[in-house]
């Protein structure tokens, strides 16, 4: 049987094309920052896929929600333990 869904890489590199407009009007730290929403999404492709979300944006815009979600605790951890080293 085939897929009713496309996987989660293709519709990514579909959301990626579909928003080179809008990238392209960037300036160069900001493109990198983009660029780095789409890569946080992509570390999380194997779940976006799983989630099987009939708008697949939504599990695309998760992705990025996750990874941003797991470096502000990352950071928040780093800060308090410089902040009080005996924790």
């Amino acid at each position: 049987m085939g897929r009713t869904l496309p996987t989660f890489n293709l519709v990514l590199q579909q959301e990626m094309d579909a928003w080179r407009g809008f990238r392209r009007a960037l300036r160069a730290e900001e493109k990198e920052a983009f660029d780095g929403l789409f890569s946080r999404a992509r570390a999380f492709a194997a779940e976006a896929g799983h989630a099987a979300r009939p708008v697949p944006f939504d599990a695309l815009v998760m992705a990025i929600l996750l990874g941003q979600e797991l470096e502000l605790r990352r950071l928040r951890r780093a800060l308090e333990e410089s902040v009080d080293p005996a924790r």
